[in-house]
């Protein structure tokens, strides 16, 4: 009986020791990616060279999202924000496109972004990263200037997490 009661207890307390705690996995959406500019649906002379996006942990819940962009002329763009994944909106630095934004992760894989300006809606994006984790797509809402509704997909691949240097 004694020796029951031990496995008994040892079975309870187990999955609360901290060895054996499940440690969340961090979301495959953190890290940097790069938009393929072959497949933007524009001109090719109208293409930026290159585009970026970063997703990272900024702490107590929020993340940070960073966009760089290099246009065709070699000019450089660079717009960012930390928000909540709570969806409430939030300020936005330097961006092109909006002035306030709000995230949420509805599944470790997807992020929605709702972008906003002048305190009206810019657009939506949907970002999904493929079970591989080494690409991900970005579904663009958002209006035309006939009001119309309109959708776009960008493709994006992920690259490298850089290394820290050697000493």
């Amino acid at each position: 009986m004694k020796m029951l009661s031990s496995v008994a207890l040892a079975a309870v307390l187990i999955p609360c020791s901290p060895a054996h705690a499940d440690s969340p996995k961090p979301s495959p959406l953190l890290g940097s990616w790069a938009v393929d500019v072959s497949r933007l649906p524009m001109p090719p002379q109208e293409r930026p060279k290159s585009v970026t996006l970063t997703f990272g942990e900024a702490g107590k819940g929020k993340w940070a999202a960073k966009v760089d962009i290099i246009d065709q002329g070699g000019g450089k763009m660079h717009a960012e924000g930390v928000a909540a994944l709570d969806g409430r909106a939030t300020p936005v630095k330097n961006n092109f496109e909006a002035d306030t934004f709000a995230l949420r992760t509805p599944a470790s894989n997807v992020l929605v972004m709702m972008l906003a300006k002048d305190r009206s809606a810019a657009s939506t994006r949907i970002y999904t990263v493929a079970p591989d984790g080494r690409s991900m797509t970005e579904i663009v809402a958002a209006f035309a200037p006939d009001g119309s509704p309109t959708m776009r997909t960008n493709y994006f691949t992920r690259l490298p997490a850089p290394t820290a240097p050697r000493r």
